[in-house]
């Protein structure tokens, strides 16, 4: 079949260095019915999409429909990531008064992460293992910029780079944290969130 050792070469979503996580772009005009974020390459090669069933319960999806993760979330900021058979593949959770100053993260094999925006007018949130806040400067895993693409409705997206030493599972919280401190920014029923 032609192409299909290029697909077979592809890497997955969870491969990948950088992606970008965004609200897809929609009529300014007509009520939004669709995924609330889209998952895509640097280049914009459709990868993934964000569906919320409500307010507390998500499911990332690639672009074909295949279940790739859900994002659960209980209380104000504590989330639990699980996979299709319902076993828990990570965590993420902030405490104090900006709730999206600093998200604490938990990989499926227990590795601490922490998500952080060095001040409040920052547009960037760093990946380390140590807080930033707390010694010298941690290493640098990774990084989530935000910028907005369409500033008449106010859609965002999020430009998530990570470190190639970071592996798949830990990719995969990276990503569903980035959703989460999306959640939190732009919770669902805002006037800029999908409908």
């Amino acid at each position: 079949m032609a192409g299909e050792g290029s697909w077979a070469t592809e890497p997955s979503l969870f491969e990948l260095e950088a992606v970008v996580v965004g609200q897809p772009k929609r009529s300014r005009w007509r009520r939004y019915v669709g995924p609330a974020l889209a998952v895509s390459t640097v280049e914009g090669t459709p990868l993934a999409q964000l569906m919320c069933a409500d307010d507390t319960h998500s499911v990332l999806t690639k672009t074909s429909g295949e279940f790739l993760v859900r994002i659960e979330q209980f209380g104000p900021v504590e989330f639990r990531f699980t996979d299709a058979a319902d076993r828990q593949v990570g965590t993420a959770g902030a405490r104090g008064l900006t709730k999206t100053r600093q998200l604490s993260l938990r990989t499926e094999q227990g590795r601490p992460l922490l998500l952080s925006r060095p001040g409040l007018l920052f547009t960037q949130w760093h990946l380390t293992e140590t807080d930033p806040e707390e010694g010298p400067a941690p290493e640098l895993l990774g990084r989530a910029t935000v910028s907005t693409i369409d500033s008449w409705i106010g859609l965002q997206q999020y430009l998530v780079e990570m470190d190639p030493r970071l592996d798949a599972s830990e990719r995969r919280t990276v990503l569903a944290s980035v959703v989460c401190l999306h959640l939190l920014r732009r919770p669902p029923g805002d006037s800029t969130a999908p409908g």
